[in-house]
């Protein structure tokens, strides 16, 4: 496994407690809910925990959660082993799904984990799987001139607001010294301004935009949505 996906797969300090956990799911199930159409087949790629993917699932005839980190993907598999609208697949699955069967496509907080050349390779699938009239989402993509401060004072103003506020400064202190920072250092982070990011998704055969506001708590990322230009769409 790559170093982000290993780390993502383990025990890791990223959330301070459970309640911060649970409340980081809760707001991004409730954005994504909003761009799932009804009775769409809705794509959730490198999905993580997702606690309340129930949310997204209600409105929606399927909902396919794709997570890369294996452990995170059985335990996900198992909690829905019972759900008829909710699968979950690898993402060699997903590169397997039947072209233009898609309606809703959302990859979230993923993008910075991955080079630009990974991102293009997963744009050109995407255009593959989506229906003509389908929608990609990609959320929290990070611009340049954030940096990890402004991604702090983002935490700590949630944390005030959903009552962790405490837990989340000691939580800052202690992924510090966690490998979380040493992956950081070492692997970085890959950052998109939003001409770079428009261009990105046009080369790809997509009508690109920038959302009112990105999904979850942090509004100093970005949200961008496509939808297949006429020309290319089919």
């Amino acid at each position: 496994m790559s170093g982000w996906i290993a780390f993502w797969d383990s025990p890791h300090a990223i959330y301070v407690n459970a309640h911060h956990r649970a409340v980081h799911y809760l707001r991004i199930a409730e954005d994504i809910s909003r761009y799932v159409p009804k009775d769409g087949i809705v794509l959730d790629y490198g999905c993580g925990d997702a606690l309340h993917a129930e949310l997204p699932a209600a409105p929606a005839r399927r909902l396919i959660l794709c997570e890369a980190a294996p452990k995170l993907r059985d335990a996900l598999t198992a909690r829905f082993a019972g759900d008829a609208k909710i699968s979950v697949a690898s993402p060699e699955q997903v590169g397997e799904l039947a072209g233009h069967s898609l309606d809703l496509i959302v990859m979230h907080s993923v993008a910075q984990y991955l080079t630009p050349e990974e991102l293009d390779n997963l744009l050109v699938l995407f255009h593959r799987l989506l229906k003509e009239d389908g929608h990609l989402v990609l959320g929290d993509i990070i611009p340049p001139q954030v940096s990890a401060f402004t991604d702090a004072l983002a935490l700590l103003k949630f944390a005030r607001t959903e009552g962790f506020f405490f837990a989340a400064l000691l939580g800052l202190v202690r992924t510090v010294f966690s490998n979380y920072w040493q992956l950081r250092a070492t692997l970085g982070l890959t950052r998109y301004g939003q001409d770079a990011m428009l261009t990105k998704l046009t080369h790809a055969g997509f009508w690109a935009s920038v959302a009112y506001a990105n999904i979850g708590h942090n509004q100093a990322r970005k949200t961008y949505l496509g939808r297949l230009s006429p020309s290319q769409a089919g």
